[in-house]
């Protein structure tokens, strides 16, 4: 797979075919037995624990369902990274937080606490706390899950803006095809570990592969089986052959 800088690229599949595990390559939490990843001409499983928080600096990760500090404010959520990562005085983090937080529609809550947030509201400070520090890499675990139709919409236009806006690369696992294709310039498909398929909305959407077929268009019958693999269900139930 190939990222170019200030693509946004999604990575499909059925859950278990290995996309969350890509990203924790990516993100060096797990290294390849083979192959590589190089991110930004480094290769990863090179770097020791100092070369890979430095390299994790560059990176911003929004997690699924957000996964906010619940002990947190929504304000201190987002400069939680500033603090950690940076020597920036406290007046100049105050700044950064509330324009972050205005570049997702949210400055008004920066008071609150997670548990007076909606499932969208919490997804958008989640975003802007993964942009923080201006990544030049942003991993999104499927941001898309859980929401209404109006904040999915949302979060994606936040998504495809902050990239744009960031000059960031963006790299978006996800189940949502619709939402997905509106916004991303490449897809790739994934199935038991390996690339399956490959292209652009268009191309995903024209495909007469049977695999992208299905999964585009929700279809029960394909290569994909709805029941796992097992023996002979009558001699499951102990009715003979």
């Amino acid at each position: 797979m190939t990222f170019p800088k200030g693509k946004l690229i999604a990575i499909m599949g059925l859950s278990g075919c290995g996309k969350t595990t890509l990203l924790r390559h990516i993100g060096g939490v797990l290294k390849p037995t083979s192959g590589y990843v190089k991110i930004d001409g480094q290769l990863t499983s090179e770097l020791d624990q100092d070369g890979l928080y430095a390299m994790r600096r560059k990176m911003g990760m929004l997690f699924q369902f957000g996964a906010l500090f619940t002990d947190m404010s929504v304000y201190d959520n987002v400069a939680f990274q500033m603090r950690e990562h940076t020597d920036l005085p406290e007046e100049l983090i105050h700044y950064m937080v509330l324009m972050k937080l205005h570049a997702v529609g949210l400055r008004g809550t920066h008071n609150l606490m997670p548990s007076e947030l909606s499932g969208g509201m919490a997804r958008r400070v989640a975003l802007a706390r993964s942009v923080a520090l201006d990544p030049m890499l942003i991993l999104y675990d499927e941001p898309f899950a859980g929401l209404d139709p109006i904040s999915l919409t949302v979060v994606g236009d936040l998504i495809c803006r902050l990239n744009d806006s960031l000059g960031a690369t963006s790299i978006v696992v996800t189940h949502d095809i619709q939402e997905s294709l509106k916004i991303v310039d490449y897809v790739y498909f994934m199935a038991n570990g390996v690339i399956v398929a490959e292209g652009t909305p268009g191309e995903i959407r024209a495909s007469e592969k049977d695999f992208v077929h299905q999964f585009v268009h929700g279809e029960m019958d394909g290569p994909m089986p709805f029941h796992y693999p097992g023996g002979s269900y009558r001699q499951d139930l102990n009715l003979g052959a």
